[in-house]
């Protein structure tokens, strides 16, 4: 269980993944000398054996008592055979409490069992001594086994951190350190290796494994020239991959940074009930003396044993294991269940956070459209579409906008019409020379400036529009338009499944496009033309409403300010900027949308169990308190009001590992 007097291991700001074993190295779990010392992974056989040794040899205790088999099995050789049945499990947890005697912390558990217990040997009740510590080592054996589980997705992610890069220096691809490579350096990747750093890819194509970075199992394939992501592993062919970050600046690096920040960042929930073992536990101490010593003074018939016997039921009842253990589990497992769905929580806090939102606001660009311009629709007026878009292509060539990438992709091979003479007209558009024509490319200010009569059916264009005028004509236009992602909708849909009241989209594209994206997805208010200080003071006034709670959406620079002071900031992790996953709470993997209903759903899982696993320790151990207190309540029900009700809520807990996540 835990080790209260280990909380002040969890000031540590970050807790070492190489350190999640059951063990006092995470300062969270167990002790780092007890019954359960470090055995790997929990799993081992040797970790049972101790609590199998005095299961044995208190069965065939209990047996000869029973049916007084061995009549010689009395006075002394009677002691001698349970106190050897306890030692396996209880010397552990009596060192433990000593050292935290010596540390200064006297109320641990270890302190309560091993008084207990004690206790129970010098009443004469031996068989019940050996029962409780044994049971107490089993749940630490289970509690373990449950820690590690709940673990084992967020431990997994460093089975996907690479070890090694082939990187090419002097002619020949050479093995090294991944954190050598510099940016720029050409490294070669085999087919199941997995990719060392972010990079761009050299090959003309190639098929990835995301599922450690984006909790999505389908392959992600892509073509020259897009990026590849450190911690993929490539399915098909070897590829070669240009670096574009050193590998402290990795994704997949990033993603351990934030789970290892995210395994210190504690609950409110969590860090009350810790503050309240440490008050609680003391005043049970005393509360037990107090039931031992005081009847002596109001009880005609008392007898000292008796009423030693019923405090000894109360301290082990009052261990808080399960409250001070299946908490934090809990967390664990939401935090593991949200990681292995391409969800990262900075957190448990924001695991908490995330159930009381009540108003998602998001920014349009990146966040549910792809980012990506396209041409929409061309009109051709004076030309064909083919000639008019050679003359247009030849000028976008001169440009290095979004849009005229976007207009460069109508032919692979370009335009075989050369532009001279091009210069940029700001804010309006490029002017210049194409076979001997002067050719206008941009808004209708830059016609209509020139002279050009514009048509008025491009009034009414919502989306970019790009007009083209040759020797004085006006030749036709085309649209350009941001494409919504594939699951925009079905994003929408679910967050408002999940009980959000408004859903709010603030955009710095156009308000006209802002106000149609919105309009498409059934967005409840939106607003656009926004710069980042305009957003920011939109979500402060939504935030001086008492009753709105806000998480915003966004995945730019630009959404830094307004991520950071939203209730939750939620970032696209795939696309977005460094600067926005940094300063968000909450990061998508994937860039999906749909998965921040997940993201509410898990949340909410999450603090319905962990509330669940409160209730019943309360509620049970009030339960045995009051029996104990009034002697109708035996070691044995003191040993389920314990141990049985932290196995209990562990189990509890561990059912977040078994949900399924699908988006409803």
């Amino acid at each position: 269980m835990l080790n209260n007097g280990s909380m002040h291991n969890m000031k540590k700001k970050k807790v070492n993944l190489r350190d999640l074993e059951p063990k006092e190295a995470q300062g969270e779990h167990s002790h780092d000398d007890g019954h359960n010392h470090d055995h790997g992974d929990g799993s081992s056989f040797k970790t049972y054996i101790p609590a199998l040794v005095s299961f044995v040899m208190l069965i065939v205790g209990i047996a000869v008592d029973y049916f007084d088999a061995i009549p010689q099995f009395q006075g002394w050789i009677r002691i001698l055979w349970y106190t050897i049945a306890y030692l396996p499990v209880g010397f552990p947890v009596i060192k433990e409490g000593w050292k935290s005697i010596l540390r200064g912390d006297v109320f641990t558990e270890f302190f309560l069992m091993s008084i207990a217990t004690i206790g129970a040997f010098a009443i004469g009740e031996y068989p019940e001594g050996v029962a409780v510590m044994l049971f107490y080592a089993v749940g630490e054996l289970f509690q373990n086994a449950a820690v590690n589980r709940a673990k084992g997705n967020i431990k997994a992610l460093l089975d996907v951190r690479p070890n090694e890069a082939l990187v090419y220096r002097d002619d020949d691809f050479i093995s090294v350190n991944p954190e050598s490579v510099e940016i720029g350096e050409k490294i070669q990747v085999r087919v199941g290796e997995k990719v060392p750093l972010d990079g761009i890819l050299l090959s003309e194509k190639g098929s990835f494994n995301t599922a450690a970075l984006t909790g999505e199992s389908k392959p992600d394939t892509i073509a020259k020239g897009d990026t590849v992501f450190a911690g993929s592993i490539n399915l098909d062919g070897v590829i070669e991959v240009e670096t574009t970050k050193e590998f402290k600046d990795s994704s997949i690096a990033r993603i351990l940074d934030m789970v290892q920040n995210a395994t210190a960042r504690k609950s409110k929930t969590e860090l009350f009930i810790r503050k309240f073992a440490r008050i609680y536990t003391p005043i049970v101490v005393f509360l037990a003396i107090g039931l031992t010593l005081l009847p002596y003074f109001f009880v005609e018939d008392y007898v000292f044993r008796d009423w030693l016997y019923r405090a000894l039921i109360f301290l082990v009842i009052s261990c808080p294991c399960a409250l001070v253990i299946s908490i934090p589990l809990g967390y664990f497992g939401g935090l593991g269940a949200a990681s292995r769905n391409g969800i990262l929580f900075k957190g448990a806090s924001f695991l908490d956070a995330m159930t009381q939102v009540n108003t998602v606001v998001m920014d349009k660009t990146g966040t549910v459209t792809k980012g990506v311009f396209k041409i929409k629709e061309i009109n051709a007026i004076t030309f064909e579409e083919t000639e008019l878009m050679k003359y247009l292509m030849a000028m976008e060539e001169q440009s290095t906008h979004p849009i005229a990438k976007a207009i460069l992709e109508y032919k692979a091979d370009g335009s075989d019409y050369q532009a001279t003479n091009v210069s940029e007209v700001a804010g309006r558009g490029l002017k210049g020379t194409v076979n001997g024509k002067t050719v206008l490319v941009g808004n209708k200010a830059l016609l209509t400036s020139n002279g050009i009569k514009v048509p008025t059916e491009t009034d009414g264009v919502v989306e970019s529009i790009v007009m083209v005028s040759i020797d004085g004509t006006f030749a036709g236009y085309v649209t350009i338009a941001d494409e919504l992602k594939d699951d925009a909708h079905q994003a929408i849909e679910q967050i408002r499944n999940s009980g959000i009241s408004k859903i709010i989209m603030l955009s710095g594209d156009k308000d006209s496009i802002t106000q149609q994206v919105a309009k498409e997805l059934n967005i409840d208010w939106a607003k656009g033309g926004l710069l980042p200080e305009d957003k920011l003071n939109e979500v402060e006034k939504l935030k001086e409403q008492s009753d709105i709670r806000v998480a915003f959406i966004g995945d730019g620079i630009n959404d830094a300010p307004v991520l950071a002071a939203s209730g939750v900031g939620i970032a696209m992790g795939g696309l977005g900027s460094d600067v926005a996953i940094e300063t968000a709470d909450v990061i998508i993997q994937t860039d999906q949308p749909s998965k921040i209903a997940r993201a509410i759903k898990i949340g909410r899982s999450t603090r319905r169990i962990v509330w669940q696993n409160i209730g019943l320790a309360f509620g049970v151990k009030v339960i045995v308190l009051i029996l104990g207190a009034g002697g109708l309540a035996t070691m044995w029900e003191a040993v389920f009001a314990d141990v049985g009700v932290a196995l209990l809520a562990i189990l509890n807990a561990i059912r977040l590992q078994k949900m399924k996540w699908q988006d409803s």
